[in-house]
């Protein structure tokens, strides 16, 4: 006899968390098995892309673990659901955020550890953000071709020199970059919790 599931179980099915952490870890192992060779050790400019494509790999997945197949109930429901958007979202983040870390060793002068936190969390608040506008299902979209258009630009004399606007390919302590992934993170973050994903209708 099977024992029924508890609450949390059936959140986290509902959500597609077990798929969510399944990518999460395939987004560290492929980050930590890019980090350990000799030409990504010895040569830190090679580490941007990775910079760039682990973050955008997680904040996909935490995206599409945003939406609500039950909206009409969720909004209608006794307790506020802000609570548990904001739980669901922050624990994703730092778990991502701490895997990835761990998986790119080096300091924040050489795109090390403190670039990818910087990006999980930007990547992540820009997710969110694109969750509430456009709705989880696509909320991956909005930020794969920031990302996309920010690398192809960043070549460019006077992009490279705007921390501001290339904060994805930052080493690390840049404030400038900092400051915007967070303001993207926490507005995301905040928009997210208390209005959740944008409606979306069945699939085709």
């Amino acid at each position: 006899m099977s024992t029924p599931s508890t609450p949390l179980a059936l959140y986290g099915r509902s959500r597609g968390v077990p798929a969510t952490l399944a990518a999460l870890g395939c987004a560290a192992l492929l980050t930590l098995w890019m980090a350990s060779r000799p030409d990504f050790y010895l040569d830190p400019d090679r580490r941007v892309p990775l910079l760039s494509l682990a973050p955008l790999l997680a904040s996909a997945a935490i995206g599409v673990s945003l939406h609500s197949h039950t909206r009409d109930l969720d909004d209608t429901a006794v307790r506020p659901w802000w609570p548990r958007r904001l739980t669901h979202l922050l624990l994703l983040t730092a778990l991502a955020a701490t895997a990835l870390a761990l998986a790119l060793p080096g300091n924040s002068q050489v795109f090390g550890a403190a670039g990818m936190v910087r990006n999980t969390l930007g990547a992540t608040g820009l997710t969110a953000l694109s969750a509430v506008l456009c709705g989880a299902r696509v909320s991956w979209l909005p930020t794969t071709l920031y990302f996309s258009a920010v690398y192809f630009s960043a070549s460019a004399p006077r992009m490279r020199a705007r921390t501001a606007l290339t904060w994805p390919l930052q080493s690390g302590p840049q404030l400038g970059a900092w400051a915007v992934a967070l303001a993207l993170f926490v507005i995301g973050t905040a928009l997210y919790a208390g209005r959740g994903a944008r409606p979306e209708g069945p699939r085709a």
